[in-house]
Formats: C-alpha cells, sequence, structure tokens
C-alpha cells in the first residue's frame, strides 16, 4: 500500500462526500429523519470514515432535506441531529467530518439540491477542495449525478449496474472499496508527479 502523503504536501484538500440517508445513517422507514431518536448510525460509514481519514482526505456529508421545505421539521432540527452526529462521532469514536451541508429546497428551487453539483461546489469553495481529486459515494442516481457534475469520481452503493466509477452491492463492502479507490488514486498521483488527476 502506498504512504498516503500529508495534507500538507497538496495544495488544495481532497475530499470523499457522503449522501446521508442510506450511507450514514440507515434509509429511514418514514423517508425523512424528523428527530434524532431515529438516526441510526451505520457501522460501515465509521469505518468507511477511518479509511478517508487514514488517506488524508477530508470527509464532508451533502444531503437532500426537502423535509424543511415541506415543513414537517424545522431547521434548527436538523441542525441539531448534525450537531449531535458530529458530537458522537468526536467522542466515541474519535472521528469528524470537515461539514455538513444540507439543501434545505423542494425540486426545481435551488441550484443545490441534488442531482444539481451546488452543495459539492459550495463545499469546495468554502474550504479549499479540488473536486477533480475527490469522489462523491451515493446510494441515488442523484447523488452520482451531482458527483460528476461536479467533477468528481463516484462510488454507488446498490442500484443499477454502470452509473458510476465505482460499485458495491452493499453498504458493507463500503469500506474496503474506498480504501482501494483511494489508494489507487494516491498511487497514481504520486507516480504522475501530480497535484491530481
Amino acid at each position: 500500500m502506498p504512504e498516503a502523503p500529508t495534507m500538507s504536501e497538496w495544495p488544495l484538500k481532497r475530499c470523499v462526500f457522503f449522501d446521508r440517508d442510506g450511507i450514514v445513517n440507515e434509509a429511514p422507514a418514514s423517508r425523512y429523519v424528523l428527530r434524532w431518536e431515529d438516526f441510526r448510525l451505520q457501522p460501515a460509514f465509521i469505518e468507511s470514515l477511518r479509511v478517508v481519514r487514514r488517506c488524508c482526505y477530508e470527509a464532508v456529508i451533502v444531503t437532500n432535506q426537502r423535509c424543511i421545505a415541506r415543513g414537517l421539521v424545522d431547521r434548527s432540527v436538523v441542525d441539531m441531529i448534525h450537531f449531535r452526529l458530529r458530537e458522537r462521532l468526536r467522542h466515541e469514536y474519535d472521528l469528524d467530518v470537515l461539514d455538513i451541508l444540507v439543501c434545505p429546497h423542494d425540486e426545481g428551487q435551488c441550484e443545490c439540491r441534488k442531482p444539481k453539483p451546488g452543495l459539492l461546489v459550495e463545499a469546495a469553495r468554502r474550504h479549499g477542495i479540488e473536486l477533480k481529486c475527490s469522489w462523491m459515494v451515493g446510494d441515488q442516481d442523484r447523488d452520482i449525478e451531482a458527483g460528476r457534475r461536479a467533477g468528481c469520481r463516484t462510488i454507488r452503493v446498490g442500484g443499477g449496474p454502470g452509473t458510476a466509477d465505482v460499485e458495491v452491492a452493499v453498504i458493507e463492502d463500503l469500506p474496503g472499496a474506498l480504501e482501494r479507490a483511494l489508494c489507487a488514486q494516491t498511487a497514481r498521483l504520486q507516480h504522475k508527479g501530480e497535484k491530481c488527476q
């Protein structure tokens, strides 16, 4: 396995963007997570986050939450769920994510709702992320399209074949797939002496 470079060796950050529902937490049976008590963190996400940080990538969660626009939950409740998620990651696992970006809008109301790439572009602007060196992980077509439109490589969990750069059948396979993908990318960059590819 190639030795991962330190963050300071790269002029811009490399990042793995994670969709939330179905990747970070179990997809809710009722379609939306409206309270912290219903948020079920996936063990495979924890392992994936460990891989990402070990490979010197940042991690950002990007999520559509139109339940806010539909009046099912207040934005402050969604923000509190994310605050508690980060608190749990730090205290129980000694992990964290760089940011969590939320689209609170319904369809056709904005430029940030996936499959548009606005959340990823905003994260890149805010944190100095090089999108062409980054990855988008999701379980829906809209996640993969948003990643592609932002210039990222993509990993699809479940779904039909042929839509993403890397595909895994189930969430439990994600940590291994991420490790292979990120190590291979690091090796290519080091071999070519390039900042990204």
